[in-house]
């Protein structure tokens, strides 16, 4: 392992600009991943907070009794998807949209509103299918008149998060290879402007394992600083956004060290592809 390092140490002596360069592509590969990490961390942000919004409202039949809305008020209570629910009187109803439609406040004026029963559904139980189980269930009351919960707005939510969700694996995974490709392409060009020393390295009795673990070690320090650096810069351009445009989510100090060893692991991965191919190519023209 020491030989090792000092190879590493030795090879950014030898050719700096050409690590630097390694480096800096490695970085803005990265940087590219992360930015793309980042618009799909606030898109995830920005569905939850409509996610949250989903609810299930059940009008009541007119001169409901209050027995009635008790037992339909214990039995929502019980179901396991329900986070929470309420009950809106008719008078509250008016004096609600009378609040929220006031230019149209005088044609309000002695209308009668049905009473309801508001309920939220717990997070991963708002997508289309629990929406509809709980609102057919609900309309088995008999003090249930009608129940609206925006469907077609539900499905188009979830259809949405889904679109994202798979998109957002997809373009990950061609980020990554193309990191992958660039770290290889960077160990490459070591390789080539090493092959005569590779040689000499062979014919003295190193084995694979010796002549491979500097570029392994090499390519996994060139995705790991790419990786800082990456971090960094991803960092700034949340903060332009922030001030410029509008709030931005930044990764969680967890996220952004999983980043930084993603970059050593995509350095390893990398270098391990480009080390295995080239040097068979060495050894076979040797």
């Amino acid at each position: 392992m020491r030989l090792a390092l000092r190879e590493v140490l030795l090879a950014f002596r030898r050719a700096p600009l050409l690590a630097v360069l390694g480096v800096t592509t490695i970085a803005f590969s990265l940087f590219a991943f992360g930015l793309f990490g980042l618009v799909a961390l606030n898109i995830e942000a920005a569905l939850r907070a409509v996610e949250d919004r989903v609810e299930v409202r059940a009008f009541l039949v007119d001169g409901a009794r209050d027995a009635q809305v008790d037992e339909l008020m214990r039995g929502i209570s019980k179901m396991p998807q329900v986070a929470n629910v309420g009950y809106v009187s008719p008078d509250s109803a008016l004096q609600r949209a009378r609040a929220e439609l006031d230019e149209f406040r005088d044609v309000m004026e002695g209308a009668m509103l049905p009473g309801s029963v508001e309920l939220r559904l717990k997070e991963g139980a708002r997508n289309p299918d629990t929406v509809l189980a709980i609102s057919r269930r609900l309309q088995t009351y008999p003090v249930v008149e009608e129940v609206r919960y925006g469907r077609e707005w539900v499905e188009k939510l979830y259809r949405i998060r889904n679109i994202a969700g798979v998109a957002g694996m997809a373009l990950g995974c061609v980020f990554a290879l193309v990191a992958i490709i660039i770290i290889g392409a960077t160990i490459r060009m070591a390789i080539l402007a090493r092959t005569k020393e590779i040689e000499i390295m062979r014919l003295v009795g190193a084995t694979n394992g010796f002549v491979r673990l500097p570029y392994l070690i090499d390519g996994t320090l060139k995705g790991l600083t790419g990786g800082g650096l990456a971090v960094l810069m991803a960092w700034g351009a949340v903060q332009l956004v922030s001030r410029s445009l509008m709030a931005a989510q930044f990764f969680t100090t967890q996220q952004a060290l999983l980043g930084v060893a993603a970059g050593g692991v995509l350095g390893l991965v990398g270098s391990w592809l480009s080390v295995g191919r080239h040097l068979r190519r060495v050894w076979r023209d040797a």
